[in-house]
Order: structure tokens, then C-alpha cells, then sequence
């Protein structure tokens, strides 16, 4: 819904609230000549008195018309627009009342001040229908006690406004009923009228959602105006040709404008209710300060004992109410020590109900709130959808550059989806850095559009501790159906963002119901690869590491392949990400690691220093993490008898970021003996500080870099700028993937020593590789 504020929704804006439009311009003008007309009047005969008359259905009618504008604005909620249509009705009302006074008053031989029955009911017509409208509003549901009150109040006005208007006016007013017959009916209609007015500041004290206070300030004052002059209706006897009513009921007739006018330029937004107050009512203790002033009033005259029995009487009193309002005064203390006591635990409340229910770090809602608003959106059968994202890497930046720089990433993440969000979406945190949106009333293309622009805008460079930082996401989404659950939810959204994880990440993806089948493929490929080790389908090949030019062996990578009894040889490249996801890696690690040192160990006995000086082993950073890992790779050693310097840990740039546990584990596997590889250099978060923070003794150059070595390309560059470096820092490196004598070639002439690649030779079983160092141990052999 569009925003509304500030007036700018409609004609005139701010600039409406400072000026008066046409119609109330009018509408003040007739009520002015009213006024001038009565005031003229009370020393002048009037030719035509009919002319006093005809301004006030006209201020009917334009009180009529602002009230049905009113009504035509639809952000206005429905019981406001019902209470100005009802007014409207009033007016009207009000308007055939003035209509029929005026048939009254000029109806005879000679102008009079009488009011026929019917003029009498279309008047208390008038204030039983403003009474009806007040007491429709949402906020005069009130309790037994709050209406008894009410009827107290309305009693203590009714008993002392008639007493007052009798005593001061009517009783006055030496003129025969015969004549005006007004006395009764003019005691009635200011009786009615002053407890409408006294409903008119309750609800405007109180406040009524969107029912604008000011306007109804505007409106009980008119009413009490409009009453205060019809009690002196017995004063104007003596002139005929005027009536109270033309200033009466016009003053009832202009508040109506103005305030419908208020109303009009007013903004929707809900008027708070005002708290109850624990101040006492002043109108009791008014009232009966006004009957103590009459009573003595009426016995001043007599005098002697009765005057003084009066003035005691109220004495005695006074000295009672001001005795109440001490002990009220005491009472409201000791209630505002209760109010504030209650407000500070209500505080409480609302900050622990906050914590229950929202992200402690974030400060946006949590998992349980989440499910309740999914729950919600759900059952209203509207369409919506869901995502769920996570940062790519995350737990690499948490560990380079700490848990608060990362802390400050989430809350970072946190914001920028919030801004990208409109307030009918929700954003929460589920844990660690995952994070849910939940997006009602949009089409899938709005959808769309959407998730492009969140992950732009997440992964916009962002500066935290005075580093510039990158945050990638990826992103699942899937649409809410007939039947879902935020659990359902959640896991279809949870399948499509590992699903946009798997083909690089910093993206979005749709789910699609082929992605349930590819899981469960790889949660049955991933069960039968727990027991791969069991049932001896793993086995390790070697690559050989040559020496370049002539290709000499310098050493061999082991690689892992797993011979599936059903599909065969599964590639690498499936089942290494699927151990990691599922946890296995470290138990394949440490059987890998253990075939290979055995064998690395017989090698080392059956052909001495003429076997390969170097073997490489991967190690995942899930072992690197491992407690006492490198303890065990060293009871490992002692036991195969293998030299240290001839294993080569090979280790990836993100398994080393930072400064937590795999970096310690990979020092200490340092000061075993063991060498230290870097691999995949190049297709990670690359930094030359690794090269020094690490003890990397060998880099290996990844394959990407390796392939644009022929042609004049950056990757060119780069395999010649490395080189460079490695030779600075006495570090080896070995060139991954040469496929082609010209790259061999191309790799030699830049300074490149080592290199491995089919090219040279295919991964093969260490048979094979046996093969290739009989020949040289046979010529040992020989020459010695």
C-alpha cells in the first residue's frame, strides 16, 4: 500500500493544513453574519426576518457535503467513514429541524420564538442520532464499570444543567407558555445537548484509531457552543424576530464543517488511544460548587436561619470534597508507584518476548517467529514464497579475519536484505550464516526480479575493520503451495540453494522438483559411500611429477577412485564434495593417508633414495581440524619407518585462510619433517601473504593458469609472475595440467622445474609406477 503521511496524499498536502479551504471560508462567513444579524437585531427591527434565516440550511448543506468527502477516502478504516456518513445524517437532520423552526417562527400573523412538536423532534432527533454515532465507535466498547461512570456523569450534568438554565433563565423569564411555548422544550434540547457534549470530549480524549483527535475536539466544541446558546433562548423573548437557533444551530452546523474538514486533510495513520488516567473527575466537585452557589443564591434573600443553615450545609461540604481530594491525591500517588512498577515489568515483558522471538546478534526475527508468520501466510491461502541463503565461505572469512569481523559481516548481510525488502516481507535468521526470507503477494517474475537485485546488493563490496570485503551468497527459493508446512518449506528451499551452491555459487536458483530426486540419489550415493572403505571399492593411483625438460620422476600425487559395485567408477569430482557434505572425508582421509605411507614406506625399502623423492598426499581441512591429528600422522611415520621429507602434504588455499586450527596443524606437520604443498593456487581467495603465513615448501600452479600459458593471455602472466616469486622465496613449483609438449616447453623456458599432467603420464596403480624406476634401480645394479 502506498505510504500516507505528511497530508501529500491529498489536494494541497502541508500547504492544505496552513490556508482555509472555499467551502469552510464560506461556511465562516454565514456563521459571522448569523452572529451580526442577532447582535443588530437586539436593538433594531428587522423588515424581513426571513433574510436571519436563510443562511442556516445553506451551513447545513456544506457541513453535509464535508462530511461525505470524508467519507470517500478508502484508507480510512470502515467504522470512521461509517461515523462521518451518520454525521453526515445529523446534519441533514439538523438542516430540516432549522427548516421547520424557521416554518414555526414565520408561520403566523406575527413573527414568534415557538417550537411546534415536530421542530421539537427533528432537534432531539439531532442529538439522539449524535449520540448513537458516538457510541458506535471502536472505542466506546466499554465495561460495566466504564458505563456506569458514564451514567453518573450523565446524571450529575442533566440534574445541574437544568437547574442552572431554570434558575438563571427560564425561571426568569416572565413570559407565558401560550406564547413562545419554548421553556420546556428550550430546558430539554440544552439538557440532551450538554450530555452529548460530555460524550463528544470523551471520545475526543480517548481517541478513536483514525478518527482525527483535533477534529473531534472541533466537534465537541461546537456542541457545547451550540448548547451554551440555546439555554438563553428565554433571554430573547422580548424580540420575536430573532431566535437562538440561527446562532445555535449554525455554530453546531460550522463545527461539523470544520472538523469534517480536519478530517479530511488529516493523515490515516491510527491516533494511539491514551491510557486510562488515574486522575479523579472534576465534574462531581463542579457541580456541586455550582448547586452550593444557587442554594445560597436562593436563601440569600430570606435570610435568618435558613441562609445560614445554607452556607453550613455548603461548608460542611466543601470541607468534604477537599478532605476527598486530599485522599485521592494520596491514593493517585501511591497508584502512579503501581503504574510505573507495571509499565517497567510490561517493559520487560516486551524485551524478553523481543529476545524470544528475534536474533540476538541481528535484531531481526528468528527461526520460531519465522515458522509463525510462514504458518500465518499459509493459512491465509495467499500466494508466497520462500527463500533460504547462505554466505559462501563464510567460515574461511571467520577464520582469517575473526569471529568479530565476521559477526559485523552477518549483521552487515542482515541490514542490506532488510533495505532490499518491503515491510510486508520478512528476513530471519536461522543460525550460524543462514538466513530466510519469507515474500507474500508477489508474482514469480516480481520474485525474480527481487532475488536478482538482494544478491547484487549483498555482494556489493563492503568495508569491515578496514578491510573491503566481499560477501557471496547463494540463494534457494521455492513457492508456497496448498498443504506446505515451514519445515516442507525450508527443505525444498534448503535443496535448490545447495543446488546453486554446487555450480559455483553467488547466485539464486528456483526449486525444481527434479532437484528432491538428484538428493536422494545423492543421499543413497552417500550412504553406500560410508561403507566404501568396508567393502574395499577404494583404491589409490599415482601421477607422476616429472622434471622438466626431459621428464624425469620427481615424485607422485596420490589420487583417490572409487569403483562403485552399481555405477561403476565414480568421479572425483562427485564424490569428494559429497564426503565432505556428509562428513566422511576424515575417516577417507585417514585411510587414504595410511595406504599411501605404506606404500610410500615399501617404496622407500625396496628401491632407497632411487624412489620418489617426493609423495603427495591430499589432506582435506576437515582432517587439518581434527584434535590431534598431527600426533597421529606421527605415530603413522614411526610406525612405517617412512622418512618425513618424503611425504608432501598437499593442502588448499582455503583449508589454510586464516590463523585457527588447521594453520597450527599444518606447522606442526611442518616441524614433523613433512613438506608442505599448496594446491589449486589461484582458485580461491588468493593471497601472497599465504606464502609467507604458511610453511608452504612447494606451489602448485592450477591447471586454469596452466592452459593460457601458450597464448598471449593474463594467465600467461601469471604462470610468469609465480615463478618469479616461488624462485624468490625458494619455494618449488609444480605446474598442474600440462596436456601438450608446447606447454612442457613454454614452462621450461620461463624457469619451471616440476610438472605433472597427461602429457607426461595418466594417474596409475603403484605397480605401474614400479615400473617405471626398475629400469634406473637395474641400472644402479649395473654400474655398480
Amino acid at each position: 500500500m502506498a505510504r500516507i503521511g505528511g497530508g501529500s496524499r491529498f489536494p494541497g498536502g502541508a500547504t492544505a493544513r496552513r490556508r482555509i479551504s472555499g467551502p469552510a471560508a464560506a461556511g465562516l462567513g454565514l456563521y459571522a453574519s448569523c452572529v451580526v444579524w442577532v447582535l443588530i437585531g437586539l436593538g433594531h427591527v428587522w423588515a424581513h426576518p426571513a433574510i436571519g434565516w436563510l443562511p442556516m440550511p445553506v451551513m447545513a448543506g456544506l457541513a453535509a457535503y464535508a462530511c461525505r468527502r470524508v467519507t470517500r477516502r478508502r484508507d480510512l478504516a470502515a467504522p470512521i467513514r461509517r461515523f462521518w456518513r451518520q454525521i453526515s445524517l445529523v446534519v441533514v437532520l439538523l438542516g430540516l429541524g432549522e427548516l421547520s423552526n424557521m416554518a414555526d417562527a414565520l408561520g403566523g400573523p406575527q413573527p414568534s420564538q415557538y417550537l411546534s412538536p415536530r421542530t421539537l423532534t427533528l432537534y432531539v432527533g439531532v442529538l439522539l442520532l449524535v449520540l448513537w454515532a458516538l457510541l458506535r465507535l471502536p472505542t466506546w466498547q466499554r465495561s460495566r464499570r466504564d458505563w456506569t461512570q458514564f451514567g453518573f456523569d450523565a446524571g450529575i450534568v442533566l440534574i445541574t444543567t437544568g437547574a442552572v438554565v431554570w434558575h438563571f433563565s427560564l425561571r426568569n423569564a416572565a413570559l407565558p407558555v401560550s406564547e413562545t411555548g419554548s421553556a420546556p422544550a428550550v430546558l430539554g434540547l440544552v439538557v440532551v445537548a450538554a450530555i452529548s457534549a460530555i460524550t463528544f470530549f470523551k471520545v475526543a480524549f480517548a481517541g478513536a484509531g483514525q478518527l482525527d483527535r483535533r477534529a473531534m475536539h472541533i466537534l465537541s466544541t461546537g456542541a457545547v457552543v451550540s448548547s451554551a446558546i440555546g439555554a438563553v433562548t428565554p433571554l430573547l423573548a422580548g424580540h420575536p424576530y430573532l431566535s437562538s437557533s440561527m446562532v445555535a444551530c449554525t455554530a453546531a452546523s460550522l463545527g461539523t464543517q470544520l472538523a469534517a474538514e480536519r478530517q479530511l486533510r488529516a493523515p490515516a495513520t491510527p491516533t494511539s488511544v491514551r491510557p486510562p488516567a488515574r486522575r479523579f473527575s472534576v465534574l462531581p466537585y463542579l457541580a456541586a460548587v455550582v448547586m452550593g452557589a444557587m442554594l445560597i443564591d436562593v436563601e440569600a434573600p430570606v435570610g435568618g436561619e435558613r441562609l445560614a443553615i445554607a452556607i453550613c450545609v455548603v461548608a460542611l461540604t466543601g470541607l468534604v470534597v477537599v478532605r476527598q481530594i486530599h485522599a485521592l491525591r494520596d491514593n493517585a500517588r501511591l497508584l502512579a508507584t503501581v503504574d510505573a512498577n507495571l509499565r517497567q515489568l510490561h517493559t520487560y515483558q516486551e524485551q524478553l518476548a523481543h529476545q524470544v522471538s528475534h536474533d540476538a546478534l541481528t535484531e531481526i526475527p528468528n527461526r520460531s517467529l519465522f515458522a509463525e508468520r510462514v504458518t500465518a501466510q499459509l493459512e491465509s491461502g495467499e500466494p508466497c514464497f520462500v527463500a533460504l541463503l547462505d554466505l559462501d565461505d563464510f567460515k574461511t572469512i571467520n577464520d582469517r579475519l575473526g569471529h568479530g569481523t565476521g559477526d559485523a559481516l552477518l549483521k552487515a548481510v542482515s541490514k542490506r536484505l532488510q533495505e532490499g525488502l518491503r515491510s510486508t516481507d520478512t528476513v530471519a535468521r536461522l543460525g550460524g550464516d543462514e538466513f530466510t526470507l519469507l515474500l507474500p503477494g508477489r508474482t514469480v517474475d516480481e520474485a525474480g526480479v527481487l532475488l536478482c537485485e538482494l544478491v547484487d546488493a549483498v555482494q556489493r563490496p563492503l568495508l569491515l575493520d578496514g578491510r573491503e570485503t566481499v560477501a557471496r551468497i547463494s540463494l534457494g527459493v521455492t513457492a508456497g503451495q496448498l498443504g506446505d508446512t515451514p519445515e516442507e518449506l525450508l527443505r525444498r528451499a534448503d535443496v535448490a540453494m545447495y543446488a546453486a551452491k554446487s555450480v559455483g555459487g553467488g547466485r539464486w536458483t528456483w526449486f525444481d522438483p527434479i532437484m528432491d530426486r538428484l538428493a536422494d540419489a545423492d543421499a543413497r550415493l552417500g550412504g553406500d559411500l560410508r561403507h566404501a572403505i568396508a567393502r574395499d571399492e577404494l583404491f589409490v593411483l599415482y601421477q607422476p611429477i616429472v622434471e622438466l625438460p626431459h621428464g624425469r620422476l620427481a615424485g607422485v600425487e596420490a589420487l583417490l577412485r572409487w569403483r562403485h559395485p552399481e555405477q561403476g567408477l565414480v568421479s572425483p569430482a562427485v564424490f569428494i564434495p559429497l564426503a565432505e557434505r556428509n562428513g566422511t572425508i576424515a575417516e577417507i582421509g585417514w585411510w587414504v593417508l595410511e595406504q599411501v605411507v605404506r606404500q610410500a614406506a615399501a617404496w622407500e625399502s625396496a628401491y632407497g633414495s632411487l624412489g620418489p623423492e617426493k609423495v603427495s598426499v591430499n589432506i582435506s581441512a576437515r582432517q587439518l581440524g581434527e584434535p590431534g591429528f598431527p600426533a597421529r600422522v606421527a605415530e603413522l611415520l614411526r610406525r612405517t619407518g617412512l622418512d618425513p621429507y618424503r611425504l608432501v602434504a598437499e593442502v588448499t588455499e582455503t583449508a589454510v585462510l586464516g590463523t585457527g586450527e588447521a594453520l597450527a596443524a599444518v606447522r606442526e606437520l611442518h616441524e614433523l619433517g613433512m613438506r608442505v604443498a599448496l594446491d589449486d593456487f589461484g582458485t580461491g581467495q588468493s593471497s601472497l601473504s599465504l606464502l609467507v603465513e604458511t610453511p608452504v615448501k612447494v606451489l602448485k600452479v592450477d591447471k586454469s593458469f596452466v592452459d593460457g600459458v601458450t597464448a598471449s593471455s593474463p594467465e600467461a602472466v601469471i604462470v610468469d609472475g609465480l615463478i618469479g616469486i616461488t624462485d624468490g622465496l625458494r619455494i618449488e613449483a609444480v605446474a598442474e595440467g600440462v596436456e601438450t609438449a608446447e606447454q612442457a616447453s613454454r614452462l621450461h623456458a620461463v624457469g619451471y622445474r616440476f610438472a605433472q599432467g597427461f602429457h607426461f603420464a595418466r594417474p596409475m596403480p603403484p605397480e605401474d609406477i614400479e615400473l617405471l624406476l626398475e629400469p634406473a634401480a637395474e641400472t644402479t645394479k649395473l654400474s655398480s
